[in-house]
């Protein structure tokens, strides 16, 4: 495969992802943001930081802040209309490589953000940010329900596996801050709150219940996130379905690369690890490094295949 397509369907499965992640962060900000025991300013301030967003200079964040630079800002590269348009222009570039039902699920209703100012998306936000987990989840669908598993499909879901990693740490982050001043109320009302509103934003409240039965114990939900094999969302998943299309392109290219050793090594690490020594060791610590350790496999990605 050249590596101008490889790159394509790569940064195709990335922006897929990043767009759906968005849309969960909003939605969990929104929910936090409606506690009566918070600061709905300071909560939508940290789902900026946590997108890379520059927040606004002089003022609190707004909501409309949020939809005008996390939904409909063209030139913000996490905004959703960007990421969308951004992850067409990809699939357009490689449209002989996707399916039909691909190529329909990223082309429909695609100008369907630009027509909004952000007064109308305030109006609508709930409907827009079901309407991008809807659209990406009929994506993946068609991907996993129609496309070959070859070249192409290894490097769409190598993308996406990146980015669903980098997305999680930086979900778990946000919650990280907003209970870094109050930890001698870990396990209160307010927090029983926000740790729902998260496991909303991956959909994954049936499945931690499954798991903790309903104890919202900072540490279960970190290791639900970040160590779980099973769950789809989290960082140990995600590193394992990484690993699993660097290994088919491994065959396919007949070598290994710097990234593999990293993936596998990482992925390695996460199978050993403990929740309890992540927390005595620093979560905030851990986290700052494994977001690192995932930019480094995306960056020795491109080096291997010449993005």
């Amino acid at each position: 495969m050249l590596s101008r397509a490889a790159a394509n369907l790569f940064w195709l499965g990335r922006f897929i992802e990043r767009a759906e992640s968005t849309a969960r962060m909003i939605s969990m900000g929104q929910r936090m943001a409606m506690l009566p025991s918070t600061q709905g300013q300071s909560e939508w301030a940290s789902i900026m930081l946590a997108t890379g967003t520059k927040l606004p200079e002089g003022r609190p964040v707004t909501e409309a802040d949020i939809v005008s630079g996390l939904i409909l800002d063209t030139q913000n590269p996490s905004s959703i209309q960007s990421c969308l348009a951004r992850a067409r222009e990809n699939g357009r570039a490689v449209r002989t490589a996707l399916t039909q039902e691909m190529w329909e699920s990223l082309n429909e209703d695609w100008r369907y953000l630009e027509v909004m100012d952000t007064q109308t998306a305030r109006q609508q936000i709930g409907s827009i940010l079901e309407w991008v987990r809807k659209r990406c989840a009929i994506f993946r669908g068609a991907v996993e329900t129609a496309m070959s598993r070859n070249e192409g499909y290894n490097f769409l879901r190598l993308g996406g596996s990146i980015e669903r990693a980098d997305m999680t740490l930086r979900l778990l982050n946000v919650k990280y801050y907003l209970l870094l001043p109050e930890t001698e109320v870990v396990g209160g009302g307010r927090d029983y709150h926000h740790w729902m509103s998260m496991l909303h934003a991956v959909s994954g409240l049936r499945a931690y219940h499954r798991y903790y039965s309903g104890d919202y114990a900072s540490w279960n939900i970190a290791d639900f996130l970040l160590l779980n094999q099973t769950f789809p969302r989290s960082v140990a998943f995600s590193y394992r379905q990484l690993d699993l299309a660097l290994s088919s392109l491994e065959k396919s290219h007949g070598g290994a690369h710097d990234c593999q050793r990293t993936a596998r090594n990482e992925l390695a690490r996460l199978n050993r690890m403990d929740i309890n020594a992540i927390f005595d060791d620093g979560l905030h610590e851990f986290i700052d490094n494994q977001i690192i350790k995932t930019a480094r496999i995306s960056q020795e990605v491109s080096n291997a295949y010449y993005f």
